[in-house]
């Protein structure tokens, strides 16, 4: 007899489509299996042949965490490149090296936590590093574009499932886990789910990941927005990651659930596919989802609801079809390829801000580099290790010749004298080997310590020179003569060990704190004071050690050595990625630090010929006065040095541009947690005053004319045309953009908003012919009133130009849009959220399932007007429902008021709502106006009669 081969089960047969695949499997799973499935770290299935399966590979510039890998630049200078087609082929780039490195690393995962869509709203925000730009055209088509790469171009099968952060309404680290973005619609619509929503649409985005904070008053994890919104984009099964230990946030911090039960039933129910929670450690998140289960929380339904939409993503990255992943064998890793687009990518991430004409250099100028970044190449929390380094300082020498390049860091020399007379004393580490943080990879590299296998500090007679940068708000580090930092490990003593500063928390910060003659020395990482003892220099709750600063050469001296002897001055300033401004720490002020401002003073005084580079994750309020150029670049990875070298030089012109505005002072900024771009006039959108440097800005060593711009409104869309021409002596980039504004709105609309942009290579004397079909979808606003996008009929100026602020062509459309129409209060009443214009009043939840309700700022005093509310032939009652105790007053056009209405005593809770009734008498179409008093919760406002 012919022995035949076993049947193969549907979820292994390629023939069969995904979706029935999925059932499939779903089928075959207990309820156990598929309830392990929900963690980050799903187990492999031995019985049915599945593999463990881990969410979550950090890649936001390059394959992060994992080892060596190719850094490209941040993700705010791949948005400063203006150039989707290069972004998709650094995502390109990235996933490939993904796959790399999983065919020998399996800690290596394909489920891609990036690209980061949060808007930068406000430049303070401590991650402004990690997104692509304040505008969400831009922000979508650079995520689009980064997202494409990732994905791949294969119909059927994705190299990487990328995943978008944070969702929603997230620029604060400041208690970034407790509070609550007040957003009103238009704001949501019109800006916040807009990056996200075209990304989305694009098709190559495989999840979301909910932010830490709340919206409007409910936290991002149990958003209904990820069904009302989200999945209503795409009939593609998104996997929705929760962030990491989120999940146990909504009861531990921010107590919105009295159970993890019960949290995490709502986060799943809500959309949540995956809880990050607990590192490796599967069983407690596991248990919570037993525990909602025998409660009655949740149902068989929604546990396979969660992983179908897994096994989904599964199936998509080949991982069941081995023989057919055109993916598997992928070996593209550091290669000759990607080396050059790193430093393509670092060269047109660079933008020329300022240029009186000396840029750029001649071939033999004799350079000085000066500044605390000059001999730097930076990494963040979300870079891999390099393999290949380029510094400013590297990068001049290389073009310019070493002869011709003279350096000064700016750091201060100092010594650290005890009470007792001796001097902090860094001893020779013998045979000790060099490590790089993270270079062997790990899975959360917060788990990582410091080295205990150097000596620890001593004293002696004579002391060791440390070098000392101060970067902001008095936070130090130290540094000894071998180029170590001055770090803390776990056993408490002082060391000279790391390589840079770096790690979730910093173990390489200092703060001086007066004290008598001397000073305390803070390590800010443990928060201790440093002492001196009979075993050794460490960090101690008690006894601290009161030290003298002895300082040998002040940072500016040397600066302004170097910049006396050079025809220019190169001064490289800006910050360190892991101290004053990152992940869980937002800055406080948009100055550069004193200590980099001293040397920028000396070698200006030194030298007049003086250019600033600012290498940056956000933007500096640099006064360009008196200085002849000024370039800004974020951290351009490793090829950073050559790039800024290469057009210092000239060999590329500058085509970067600003991806949001860069504002002349702090008192132009709004309060962090201000969130309503609108009201408080926030980004190139809205803002009134005069910027330091728009939106959009940047210089080229070309010049360009702009010519012929035509729009002509047909079905569907605006066909707008205009040329540019190079009439500079170079071949350069340029980046032409287009906006629009209403002319004569009827609400509060942008200044301009950007429509559409190119960047085009033109030899000298070339013209490029572009044409912009812009959907007339583009041209709208989200009405309140109807609830709805909605087109304004009137005119609308085009406006192209090298900037939001740089217009050199303009054009009119008039557009026939759908007229405005009364608000239908009698059929429909106000929903208290759908507010026209407020004063003190903040959005919060109005249940913790669904839907949103009003309440006075701080429990006092708030303001709503609804414009345009039409009450017929009359009407003679109304009635409010509100929740918690205080008072509801209701005037029309801004006349007396007409009612009021109080709680007799407060509810039971903030979500047990009661009507309250009053007579009112009113006809025609009028504005409501409506103050609350007290901490009262306004849901609803309804009339009749």
């Amino acid at each position: 007899m012919t022995a035949h081969p076993p049947p193969t089960e549907p979820f292994r047969d390629p023939q069969l489509p995904f979706a029935k695949r999925v059932d499939d499997l779903l089928e075959r799973l207990t309820l156990d299996e598929k309830t392990s499935f929900l963690h980050q770290f799903a187990p492999a299935v031995e019985r049915l042949g599945v593999a463990a399966f881990r969410t979550g590979q950090e890649a936001l510039h390059g394959v992060a965490w994992m080892g060596p890998a190719t850094v490209f630049p941040q993700a705010v200078g791949l948005g400063a490149t203006w150039n989707p087609e290069l972004v998709r082929r650094v995502g390109d780039a990235v996933s490939k090296e993904i796959r790399a490195m999983r065919a020998k690393d399996d800690r290596v995962g394909l489920n891609v936590w990036s690209p980061t869509v949060n808007l930068l709203r406000h430049p303070l925000w401590g991650r402004n590093e990690e997104g692509y730009s304040e505008d969400p055209k831009l922000t979508s088509a650079i995520a689009t574009a980064y997202t494409r790469g990732l994905r791949g171009d294969h119909p059927t099968y994705w190299r990487t499932a990328p995943v978008l952060k944070h969702w929603l309404a997230h620029n604060n680290e400041t208690d970034r886990s407790t509070t609550s973005s007040s957003v009103r619609p238009r704001v949501l619509h019109e800006y916040d789910l807009r990056a996200f929503r075209e990304t989305v649409e694009a098709g190559a985005v495989a999840g979301v990941m909910p932010a830490y904070n709340l919206v409007n008053g409910r936290p991002n994890h149990v958003s209904p927005y990820l069904r009302e919104h989200l999945r209503a984009w795409t009939d593609e099964e998104l996997l929705v990651c929760s962030d990491a230990g989120a999940p146990s946030n909504l009861v531990d911090s921010e107590h919105y659930f009295d159970t993890h039960e019960e949290a995490t039933a709502a986060s799943l129910v809500a959309g949540v596919d995956s809880f990050t929670d607990h590192g490796t450690d599967s069983s407690r998140m596991t248990g919570r989802l037993r525990g909602a289960l025998e409660r009655g929380l949740l149902t068989g339904a929604d546990v396979d609801t969660a992983v179908r939409r897994q096994l989904s993503v599964r199936f998509r990255l080949g991982e069941f079809d081995p023989e057919y992943d055109p993916h598997g064998a992928t070996s593209e890793f550091d290669t000759p390829a990607h080396r050059a687009l790193a430093q393509e990518a670092a060269e047109q991430a660079i933008v020329l801000l300022k240029n009186d004409g000396v840029l750029p250099l001649a071939p033999d100028t004799r350079v000085a580099v000066v500044g605390l970044l000059a001999d730097e190449c930076k990494l963040d929390w979300y870079s891999g290790t390099l393999i290949h380094r380029s510094t400013p300082l590297e990068g001049l020498y290389e073009r310019f010749g070493a002869e011709r390049v003279q350096f000064a860091e700016g750091v201060d020399r100092v010594r650290l004298k005890t009470s007792t007379g001796v001097y902090l004393h860094v001893p020779v580490a013998e045979g000790a080997a060099a490590e790089v943080r993270g270079a062997e990879g790990a899975l959360d590299p917060a788990l990582l310590t410091g080295r205990t296998d150097l000596p620890a500090l001593t004293t002696d007679a004579h002391g060791t020179e440390l070098a000392l940068a101060d970067w902001g708000e008095g936070v130090l580090t130290l540094r000894a003569p071998d180029g170590r930092y001055l770090s803390v490990a776990d056993d408490g003593c002082l060391r000279a060990s790391a390589d840079q500063p770096g790690g979730w928390i910093v173990q390489e910060t200092f703060r001086l704190e007066p004290h008598g003659n001397g000073h305390l020395l803070k390590h800010l990482g443990t928060g201790r004071h440093v002492c001196v003892s009979a075993d050794g220099v460490k960090v101690a709750d008690t006894d601290p050690e009161v030290f003298e600063l002895v300082v040998a050469e002040r940072g500016e001296e040397a600066a302004a050595r170097a910049a006396a002897a050079a025809d220019v001055v190169v001064v490289v300033a800006g910050n360190d990625p892991y101290i004053n401004g990152r992940e869980t720490e937002d800055r406080t002020t948009l100055r550069l630090p004193e200590h980099q401002e001293r040397l920028l003073r000396a070698a200006r005084a030194a030298n007049p010929a003086t250019v600033v580079a600012l290498v940056s994750a956000y933007p500096y309020a640099v006064d360009p006065a008196g200085l002849p150029a000024v370039l800004w670049t974020a951290h351009g990875g490793q090829a950073a040095g050559t790039a800024l070298a290469r057009v210092l030089a000239g060999d590329v012109s500058p085509a970067g541009r600003l991806p949001q505005t860069w504002y002349a002072d702090d008192a132009d900024l709004p309060g962090l947690l201000d969130y309503d771009v609108i009201g408080s006039r926030q980004t190139y959108l809205y803002f009134e005053g005069t910027p330091l440097f728009p939106f959009g800005h940047g210089l080229s060593y070309a010049s360009f004319t702009y010519g012929g711009l035509t729009a002509r409104a047909g079905d569907g869309a605006v066909r707008v045309t205009f040329s540019v021409t190079n009439t500079g002596g170079v071949t350069a980039d340029e980046v032409a953009q287009l906006y629009a504004r209403a002319v004569d709105p009827s609400v509060p609309r942008p200044r301009r908003e950007l429509l559409g942009h190119r960047r085009v290579t033109l030899a000298p004397g070339a013209t490029a012919e572009l044409v912009f079909e812009i959907p007339l979808s583009a041209f709208g606003f989200f009405d309140v009133a109807q609830d709805r996008w909605r087109v304004e009929p009137g005119a609308y100026e085009l406006l192209a130009g090298a900037s939001s602020e740089d217009v050199r062509l303009r054009a009119a459309v008039t557009l026939d849009g759908e007229p405005a129409l009364p608000r239908a209060v009698v059929a429909h009443g106000l929903p208290a959220a759908g507010f026209d214009e407020y004063s003190g009043i903040e959005i919060v939840d109005r249940t913790k399932v669904s839907g949103d309700a009003v309440t006075p700022a701080g429990q006092a005093t708030g303001e709503l007007v609804y414009r345009a509310c039409d009450f017929g032939r009359g009407v003679s009652g109304v009635t409010v429902e509100v929740a918690g105790e205080g008072s509801v007053e209701l005037s029309l056009d801004g006349g007396p008021v007409l009612a009021v209405l109080s709680t007799a005593a407060p509810t039971s809770g903030p979500y047990d709502y009661v009507p309250l009734d009053a007579s009112v008498v009113a006809a025609g179409v009028h504005d409501v106006h409506l103050r609350l008093r007290g901490p009262l919760r306004l849901a609803h406002v309804g009339f009749s009669g």
